[in-house]
């Protein structure tokens, strides 16, 4: 009889697309007893559980669940980020963002509620009617906010889904994230591609003041995180891609 255990591994297994033997290869465990932790007939030790977790790339939170049908109690915590462990990593987020002023950088969580932002972040936030606290999914679903914001919507939009598509199937299907993608793709009309070479990033052009400013982005995680409130953060960084945009935002910060 398959064990509570058991069921779980083979669903997340199925999830990320991995036969029997592909697993095992990964967590470096023969396939045999493999085989027998799926069934129930071998009951894994807590090292096992945590093998698997990282071979599978679960989510800490699902690997606690996975510990938890185990036997074994959590081995990631959830801590607050004002809490007196989270201080280092506190004033790492503020040492990255700041240092980016005058361009734009913000603090995300995983369902892209704006956490912290620089100078020029807060400034931008106001700009697009958002606050500390808000979600930036909420403002894009808006019916027609989205094409009133960004001139090439379409384009954007379409890079947007892939992404949060991306980051719930990682996280095992996340309902928030799929509603999102779903909604930021509806009533759009599928893109040919382009004729020519493609450019090396998608800018989001962004309108401002009866004007489009062009600029990009790069996001960075805590690679080695082992706290599931900190595994989630993203730190999103704009940069301008010409120089009107430069120029716009070193007015902006004064």
């Amino acid at each position: 009889m398959t064990s509570r255990f058991g069921a779980q591994l083979k669903l997340w297994r199925g999830k990320r697309r991995m036969s029997q033997l592909q697993l095992a290869l990964v967590a470096d465990v023969s396939p045999r007893h493999l085989a027998f932790l799926e069934t129930g007939r071998s009951r894994p030790s807590r090292a096992m559980v945590l093998r698997l977790g990282e071979a599978l790339e679960l989510p800490l939170g699902e690997r606690n669940q996975l510990l938890d049908t185990a036997g074994f109690r959590a081995a990631y915590g959830k801590r607050p980020l004002d809490s007196a462990a989270m201080a280092p990593f506190r004033r790492a987020i503020a040492h990255v963002i700041q240092g980016h002023d005058p361009f734009p950088a913000f603090v995300f969580d995983r369902h892209w509620q704006v956490l912290d932002a620089n100078t020029a972040g807060r400034v931008m936030l106001g700009a697009l009617g958002l606050t500390l606290g808000q979600s930036f999914l909420a403002l894009l679903l808006e019916p027609g906010r989205g094409a009133e914001l960004v001139e090439n919507w379409p384009e954007v939009a379409a890079h947007l889904a892939a992404r949060f598509r991306l980051e719930s199937t990682h996280l095992g299907g996340d309902p928030t994230l799929e509603a999102a993608a779903s909604g930021l793709t509806l009533g759009l009309e599928p893109s040919g591609g382009p004729d020519g070479d493609l450019p090396p990033v998608v800018p989001v052009r962004f309108r401002f003041g009866g004007h489009v400013y062009p600029m990009f982005s790069t996001i960075a995680q805590f690679g080695t995180a082992e706290d599931i409130v900190l595994a989630d953060i993203k730190i999103e960084l704009f940069f301008p891609a010409d120089d009107a945009t430069e120029m716009l935002f070193r007015t902006m910060t004064g």
